[in-house]
């Protein structure tokens, strides 16, 4: 058996900071959206569509862009349509596949809510860091990601490496 490599005090206090920094941007977020009727979910999904060729995307396509388990993606979608956001309709080229399409209205509650979103995020955290920084935490993230990528995706299902060598 290993012996447990404990943090230290300085990792300690990073990683404390670290954690209560994404909870609390988080937190932050939710109440931005919440103030325009959006949840993090529904923005989370509305961004990819609005961002896509004819403002939809397949089921499938759209649920790994998010990072999303199918039953999670579903329940969402669902709640989506059912106000008005996008809707679903079966794929024309493949009978087992669903197509999402963005609808007027949530390309409104999305062109609402992103000022504010990206507001919020400028303030609280991109005008926080300098440019250096912001080089050093992205390159930190990509590094971080691609390991997680690499302990828990099986092969050649590593979305966060494939991503990062297209950005880097």
């Amino acid at each position: 058996m290993t012996e447990t490599r404990w943090l230290s005090d300085s990792e300690q206090r990073m990683w404390r900071a670290y954690v209560d920094m994404c909870r609390y941007l988080l937190q932050a977020l939710d109440r931005q959206f919440a103030a325009t009727g959006l949840s993090s979910a529904d923005y989370e999904l509305l961004v990819p569509l609005s961002e896509a060729p004819g403002q939809r995307l397949r089921a499938r396509d759209l649920g790994r862009s998010v990072h999303w388990d199918r039953s999670r993606l579903s329940h969402q979608l669902r709640r989506m349509e059912q106000r008005g956001l996008l809707k679903r309709q079966d794929c024309p080229d493949d009978a087992r596949g669903v197509t999402v399409h963005l609808t007027p209205e949530g390309r409104a509650a999305i062109e609402a809510a992103a000022p504010g979103h990206v507001e919020t995020v400028r303030r609280l955290f991109v005008d926080q860091l300098t440019p250096e920084e912001i080089d050093a935490l992205t390159t930190i993230s990509y590094r971080v990601l691609s390991r997680i990528a690499k302990e828990s995706l099986a092969p050649g299902k590593s979305v966060y490496v494939a991503t990062i060598d297209q950005e880097a």
